[in-house]
């Protein structure tokens, strides 16, 4: 850490304290509206992975597997579309993820709602934005910071 890269959790510890406050509120809203932790985090992978976040990967690949993710699905996360090893609701979310994550004015946001509306409840919906929300805010501090990759 420097004053010119401050890791900014630390830096105010209060703010950060709310976004992790914050998602454990969005986990367990995601949870109350039926989505696992699988879910979670391949949403959590995926954004990440988008970013370039080395960090937060390095935090959400393991606990993916201990949310009972197989190891040959979260090798061809990045390509979801293609691999028909996900089910319509995991790719509801992927797409739905991907969406905010990459905020393309070509992307018809009302088209991707739509879509999702058929495999995912209102509140699934709310809850898969939320924890893409989040994931963004976090890859954003890690990155801003300059964390290092979580050895285990």
């Amino acid at each position: 850490m420097s004053a010119e890269r401050p890791y900014i959790d630390k830096e105010h510890p209060q703010v950060y304290a709310a976004l992790v406050k914050a998602a454990g509120a969005s986990r367990s809203a995601s949870h109350e509206a039926g989505l696992g932790d699988d879910l979670i985090e391949m949403i959590n992978i995926r954004v990440s992975q988008i970013n370039g976040c080395a960090t937060c990967l390095s935090v959400h690949f393991p606990k993916a597997r201990e949310a009972g993710v197989a190891q040959s699905t979260l090798d061809v996360l990045p390509a979801w579309r293609e691999a028909a090893l996900f089910t319509k609701e995991q790719r509801a979310a992927l797409e739905l993820a991907e969406s905010l994550t990459v905020l393309d004015p070509t992307v018809d946001r009302a088209a991707v709602n739509a879509r999702a509306a058929a495999h995912l409840t209102t509140a699934q919906i709310s809850a898969v934005e939320w924890t893409t929300t989040l994931i963004n805010a976090f890859n954003r501090v890690s990155i801003a910071s300059g964390h290092p990759v979580i050895r285990r």
